[in-house]
């Protein structure tokens, strides 16, 4: 298995965003968009400051019934959403995953600017 990272990309409108890879290459948190890449480094240190926390995730359901859990920073801004589960077993595994990855994923510049 490989190592957790971050990876920066760019959106399609010149925005910058970030996925949080496990070490399998599943994607376990994916960032807003942001106008500046230094914002969504700013952000990248965010996840890492608040992922330890339980009380930073908000666990929900979708309306096509699906679980999904959001990362809040302490302020109350969403850092980052997860993708959708079948299983609030999963969803939680997920947060298991962010808060045992992000402290120790390096960062990858993947974008074009």
């Amino acid at each position: 298995m490989g190592q957790p990272k971050f990876e920066i990309e760019n959106s399609t409108n010149d925005k910058f965003y970030f996925n949080l890879k496990a070490g399998n290459g599943e994607v376990v948190l994916t960032s807003q968009m942001y106008a500046s890449k230094q914002s969504c480094k700013s952000g990248i240190t965010s996840v890492k400051a608040h992922a330890p926390e339980d009380s930073n995730y908000k666990k929900k359901v979708a309306t096509n019934g699906k679980y999904f859990f959001v990362l809040k920073a302490t302020n109350g801004e969403t850092i980052g959403k997860s993708e959708m589960y079948n299983s609030t077993q999963a969803r939680d595994n997920g947060i298991t995953s962010v808060k045992t990855n992000a402290s120790i994923a390096e960062t990858y510049d993947l974008t074009t600017a």
